[in-house]
């Protein structure tokens, strides 16, 4: 056996170690991270096959952070979001994207959020007014949340994240001018994106064209990623996805 034949049964063997290790870390069906299809039997169907073609999460054109893809990705590919509508909120950036139920990406913008960093709720806020929620109260929680959709005091549309404490997905609110709410959305930065009582408020536009049309009137899901703990502690199963989905990706960009 000559050198090169060597070279290539060793690759071909460091490829089929780390898929299996990515396998193995995510609980899920082997990903095919090679150049080809997957392997089928003769007799496979091609229904069959196409159950067996991994889903992903589909950005088209738009540009998101390696955090938001991982969570959204992970969602997709082990069908954390069941058949639902999803959505991902990143609170570091304050921006919103929003998927359909196949994981297509129908939108995304800027949101107004809490105005204290902080990935927890104060037990039972949602019980007391808003006049009586202290600054460095008004957060958004992060984490994973089965949506609900209604009507509020108010009578707007909403979208229930954590309806326990409170907190709802609705359109931008301008009420208080000295609030400068419209002019925060449309900054270029997301500094001043913090200003809500924990509410996660959406242009108007977007909120009629995208988001209620595909969260409302629905069971849904929302992901809020975290701002001060890390990907690992909020979403593990999401950030261990990542990670080895990277290595099987390394793998083949190896060979």
């Amino acid at each position: 056996m000559n050198e090169q034949k060597k070279k290539e049964i060793r690759a071909g063997v460091l490829q089929g170690a780390l898929i299996a290790a990515a396998v193995v870390a995510l609980g899920a069906p082997v990903l095919w991270w090679t150049r080809g299809e997957a392997p089928q039997s003769p007799a496979a169907s091609p229904t069959r096959a196409a159950q067996q073609t991994p889903r992903v999460a589909d950005f088209g054109a738009a540009a998101a952070p390696l955090d938001v893809r991982q969570v959204a990705g992970w969602a997709v590919a082990t069908g954390d979001h069941g058949s639902a509508a999803f959505a991902v909120i990143d609170k570091r950036r304050t921006h919103l994207y929003v998927f359909d139920q196949q994981g297509r990406l129908r939108g995304d913008t800027p949101v107004l959020l809490g105005y204290a960093p902080g990935d927890h709720t104060v037990p039972g806020i949602g019980q007391r007014p808003i006049e009586q929620v202290r600054p460095e109260e008004r957060t958004t929680p992060a984490g994973r949340f089965d949506t609900r959709w209604g009507r509020n005091l108010l009578d707007e549309d909403v979208i229930w994240v954590d309806y326990d404490a409170a907190v709802s997905m609705h359109r931008v609110r301008t009420t208080d001018q000295r609030e400068r709410r419209l002019e925060r959305l449309a900054s270029p930065g997301s500094e001043d994106n913090r200003i809500s009582y924990g509410c996660i408020n959406v242009p108007v536009a977007f909120f009629d064209s995208v988001a209620w049309p595909t969260l409302g009137g629905r069971p849904a899901v929302v992901y809020v990623l975290p701002e001060v703990q890390s990907l690992e502690q909020v979403f593990p199963q999401a950030a261990a996805w990542g990670a080895a989905s990277r290595t099987a990706r390394a793998a083949v960009t190896l060979t």
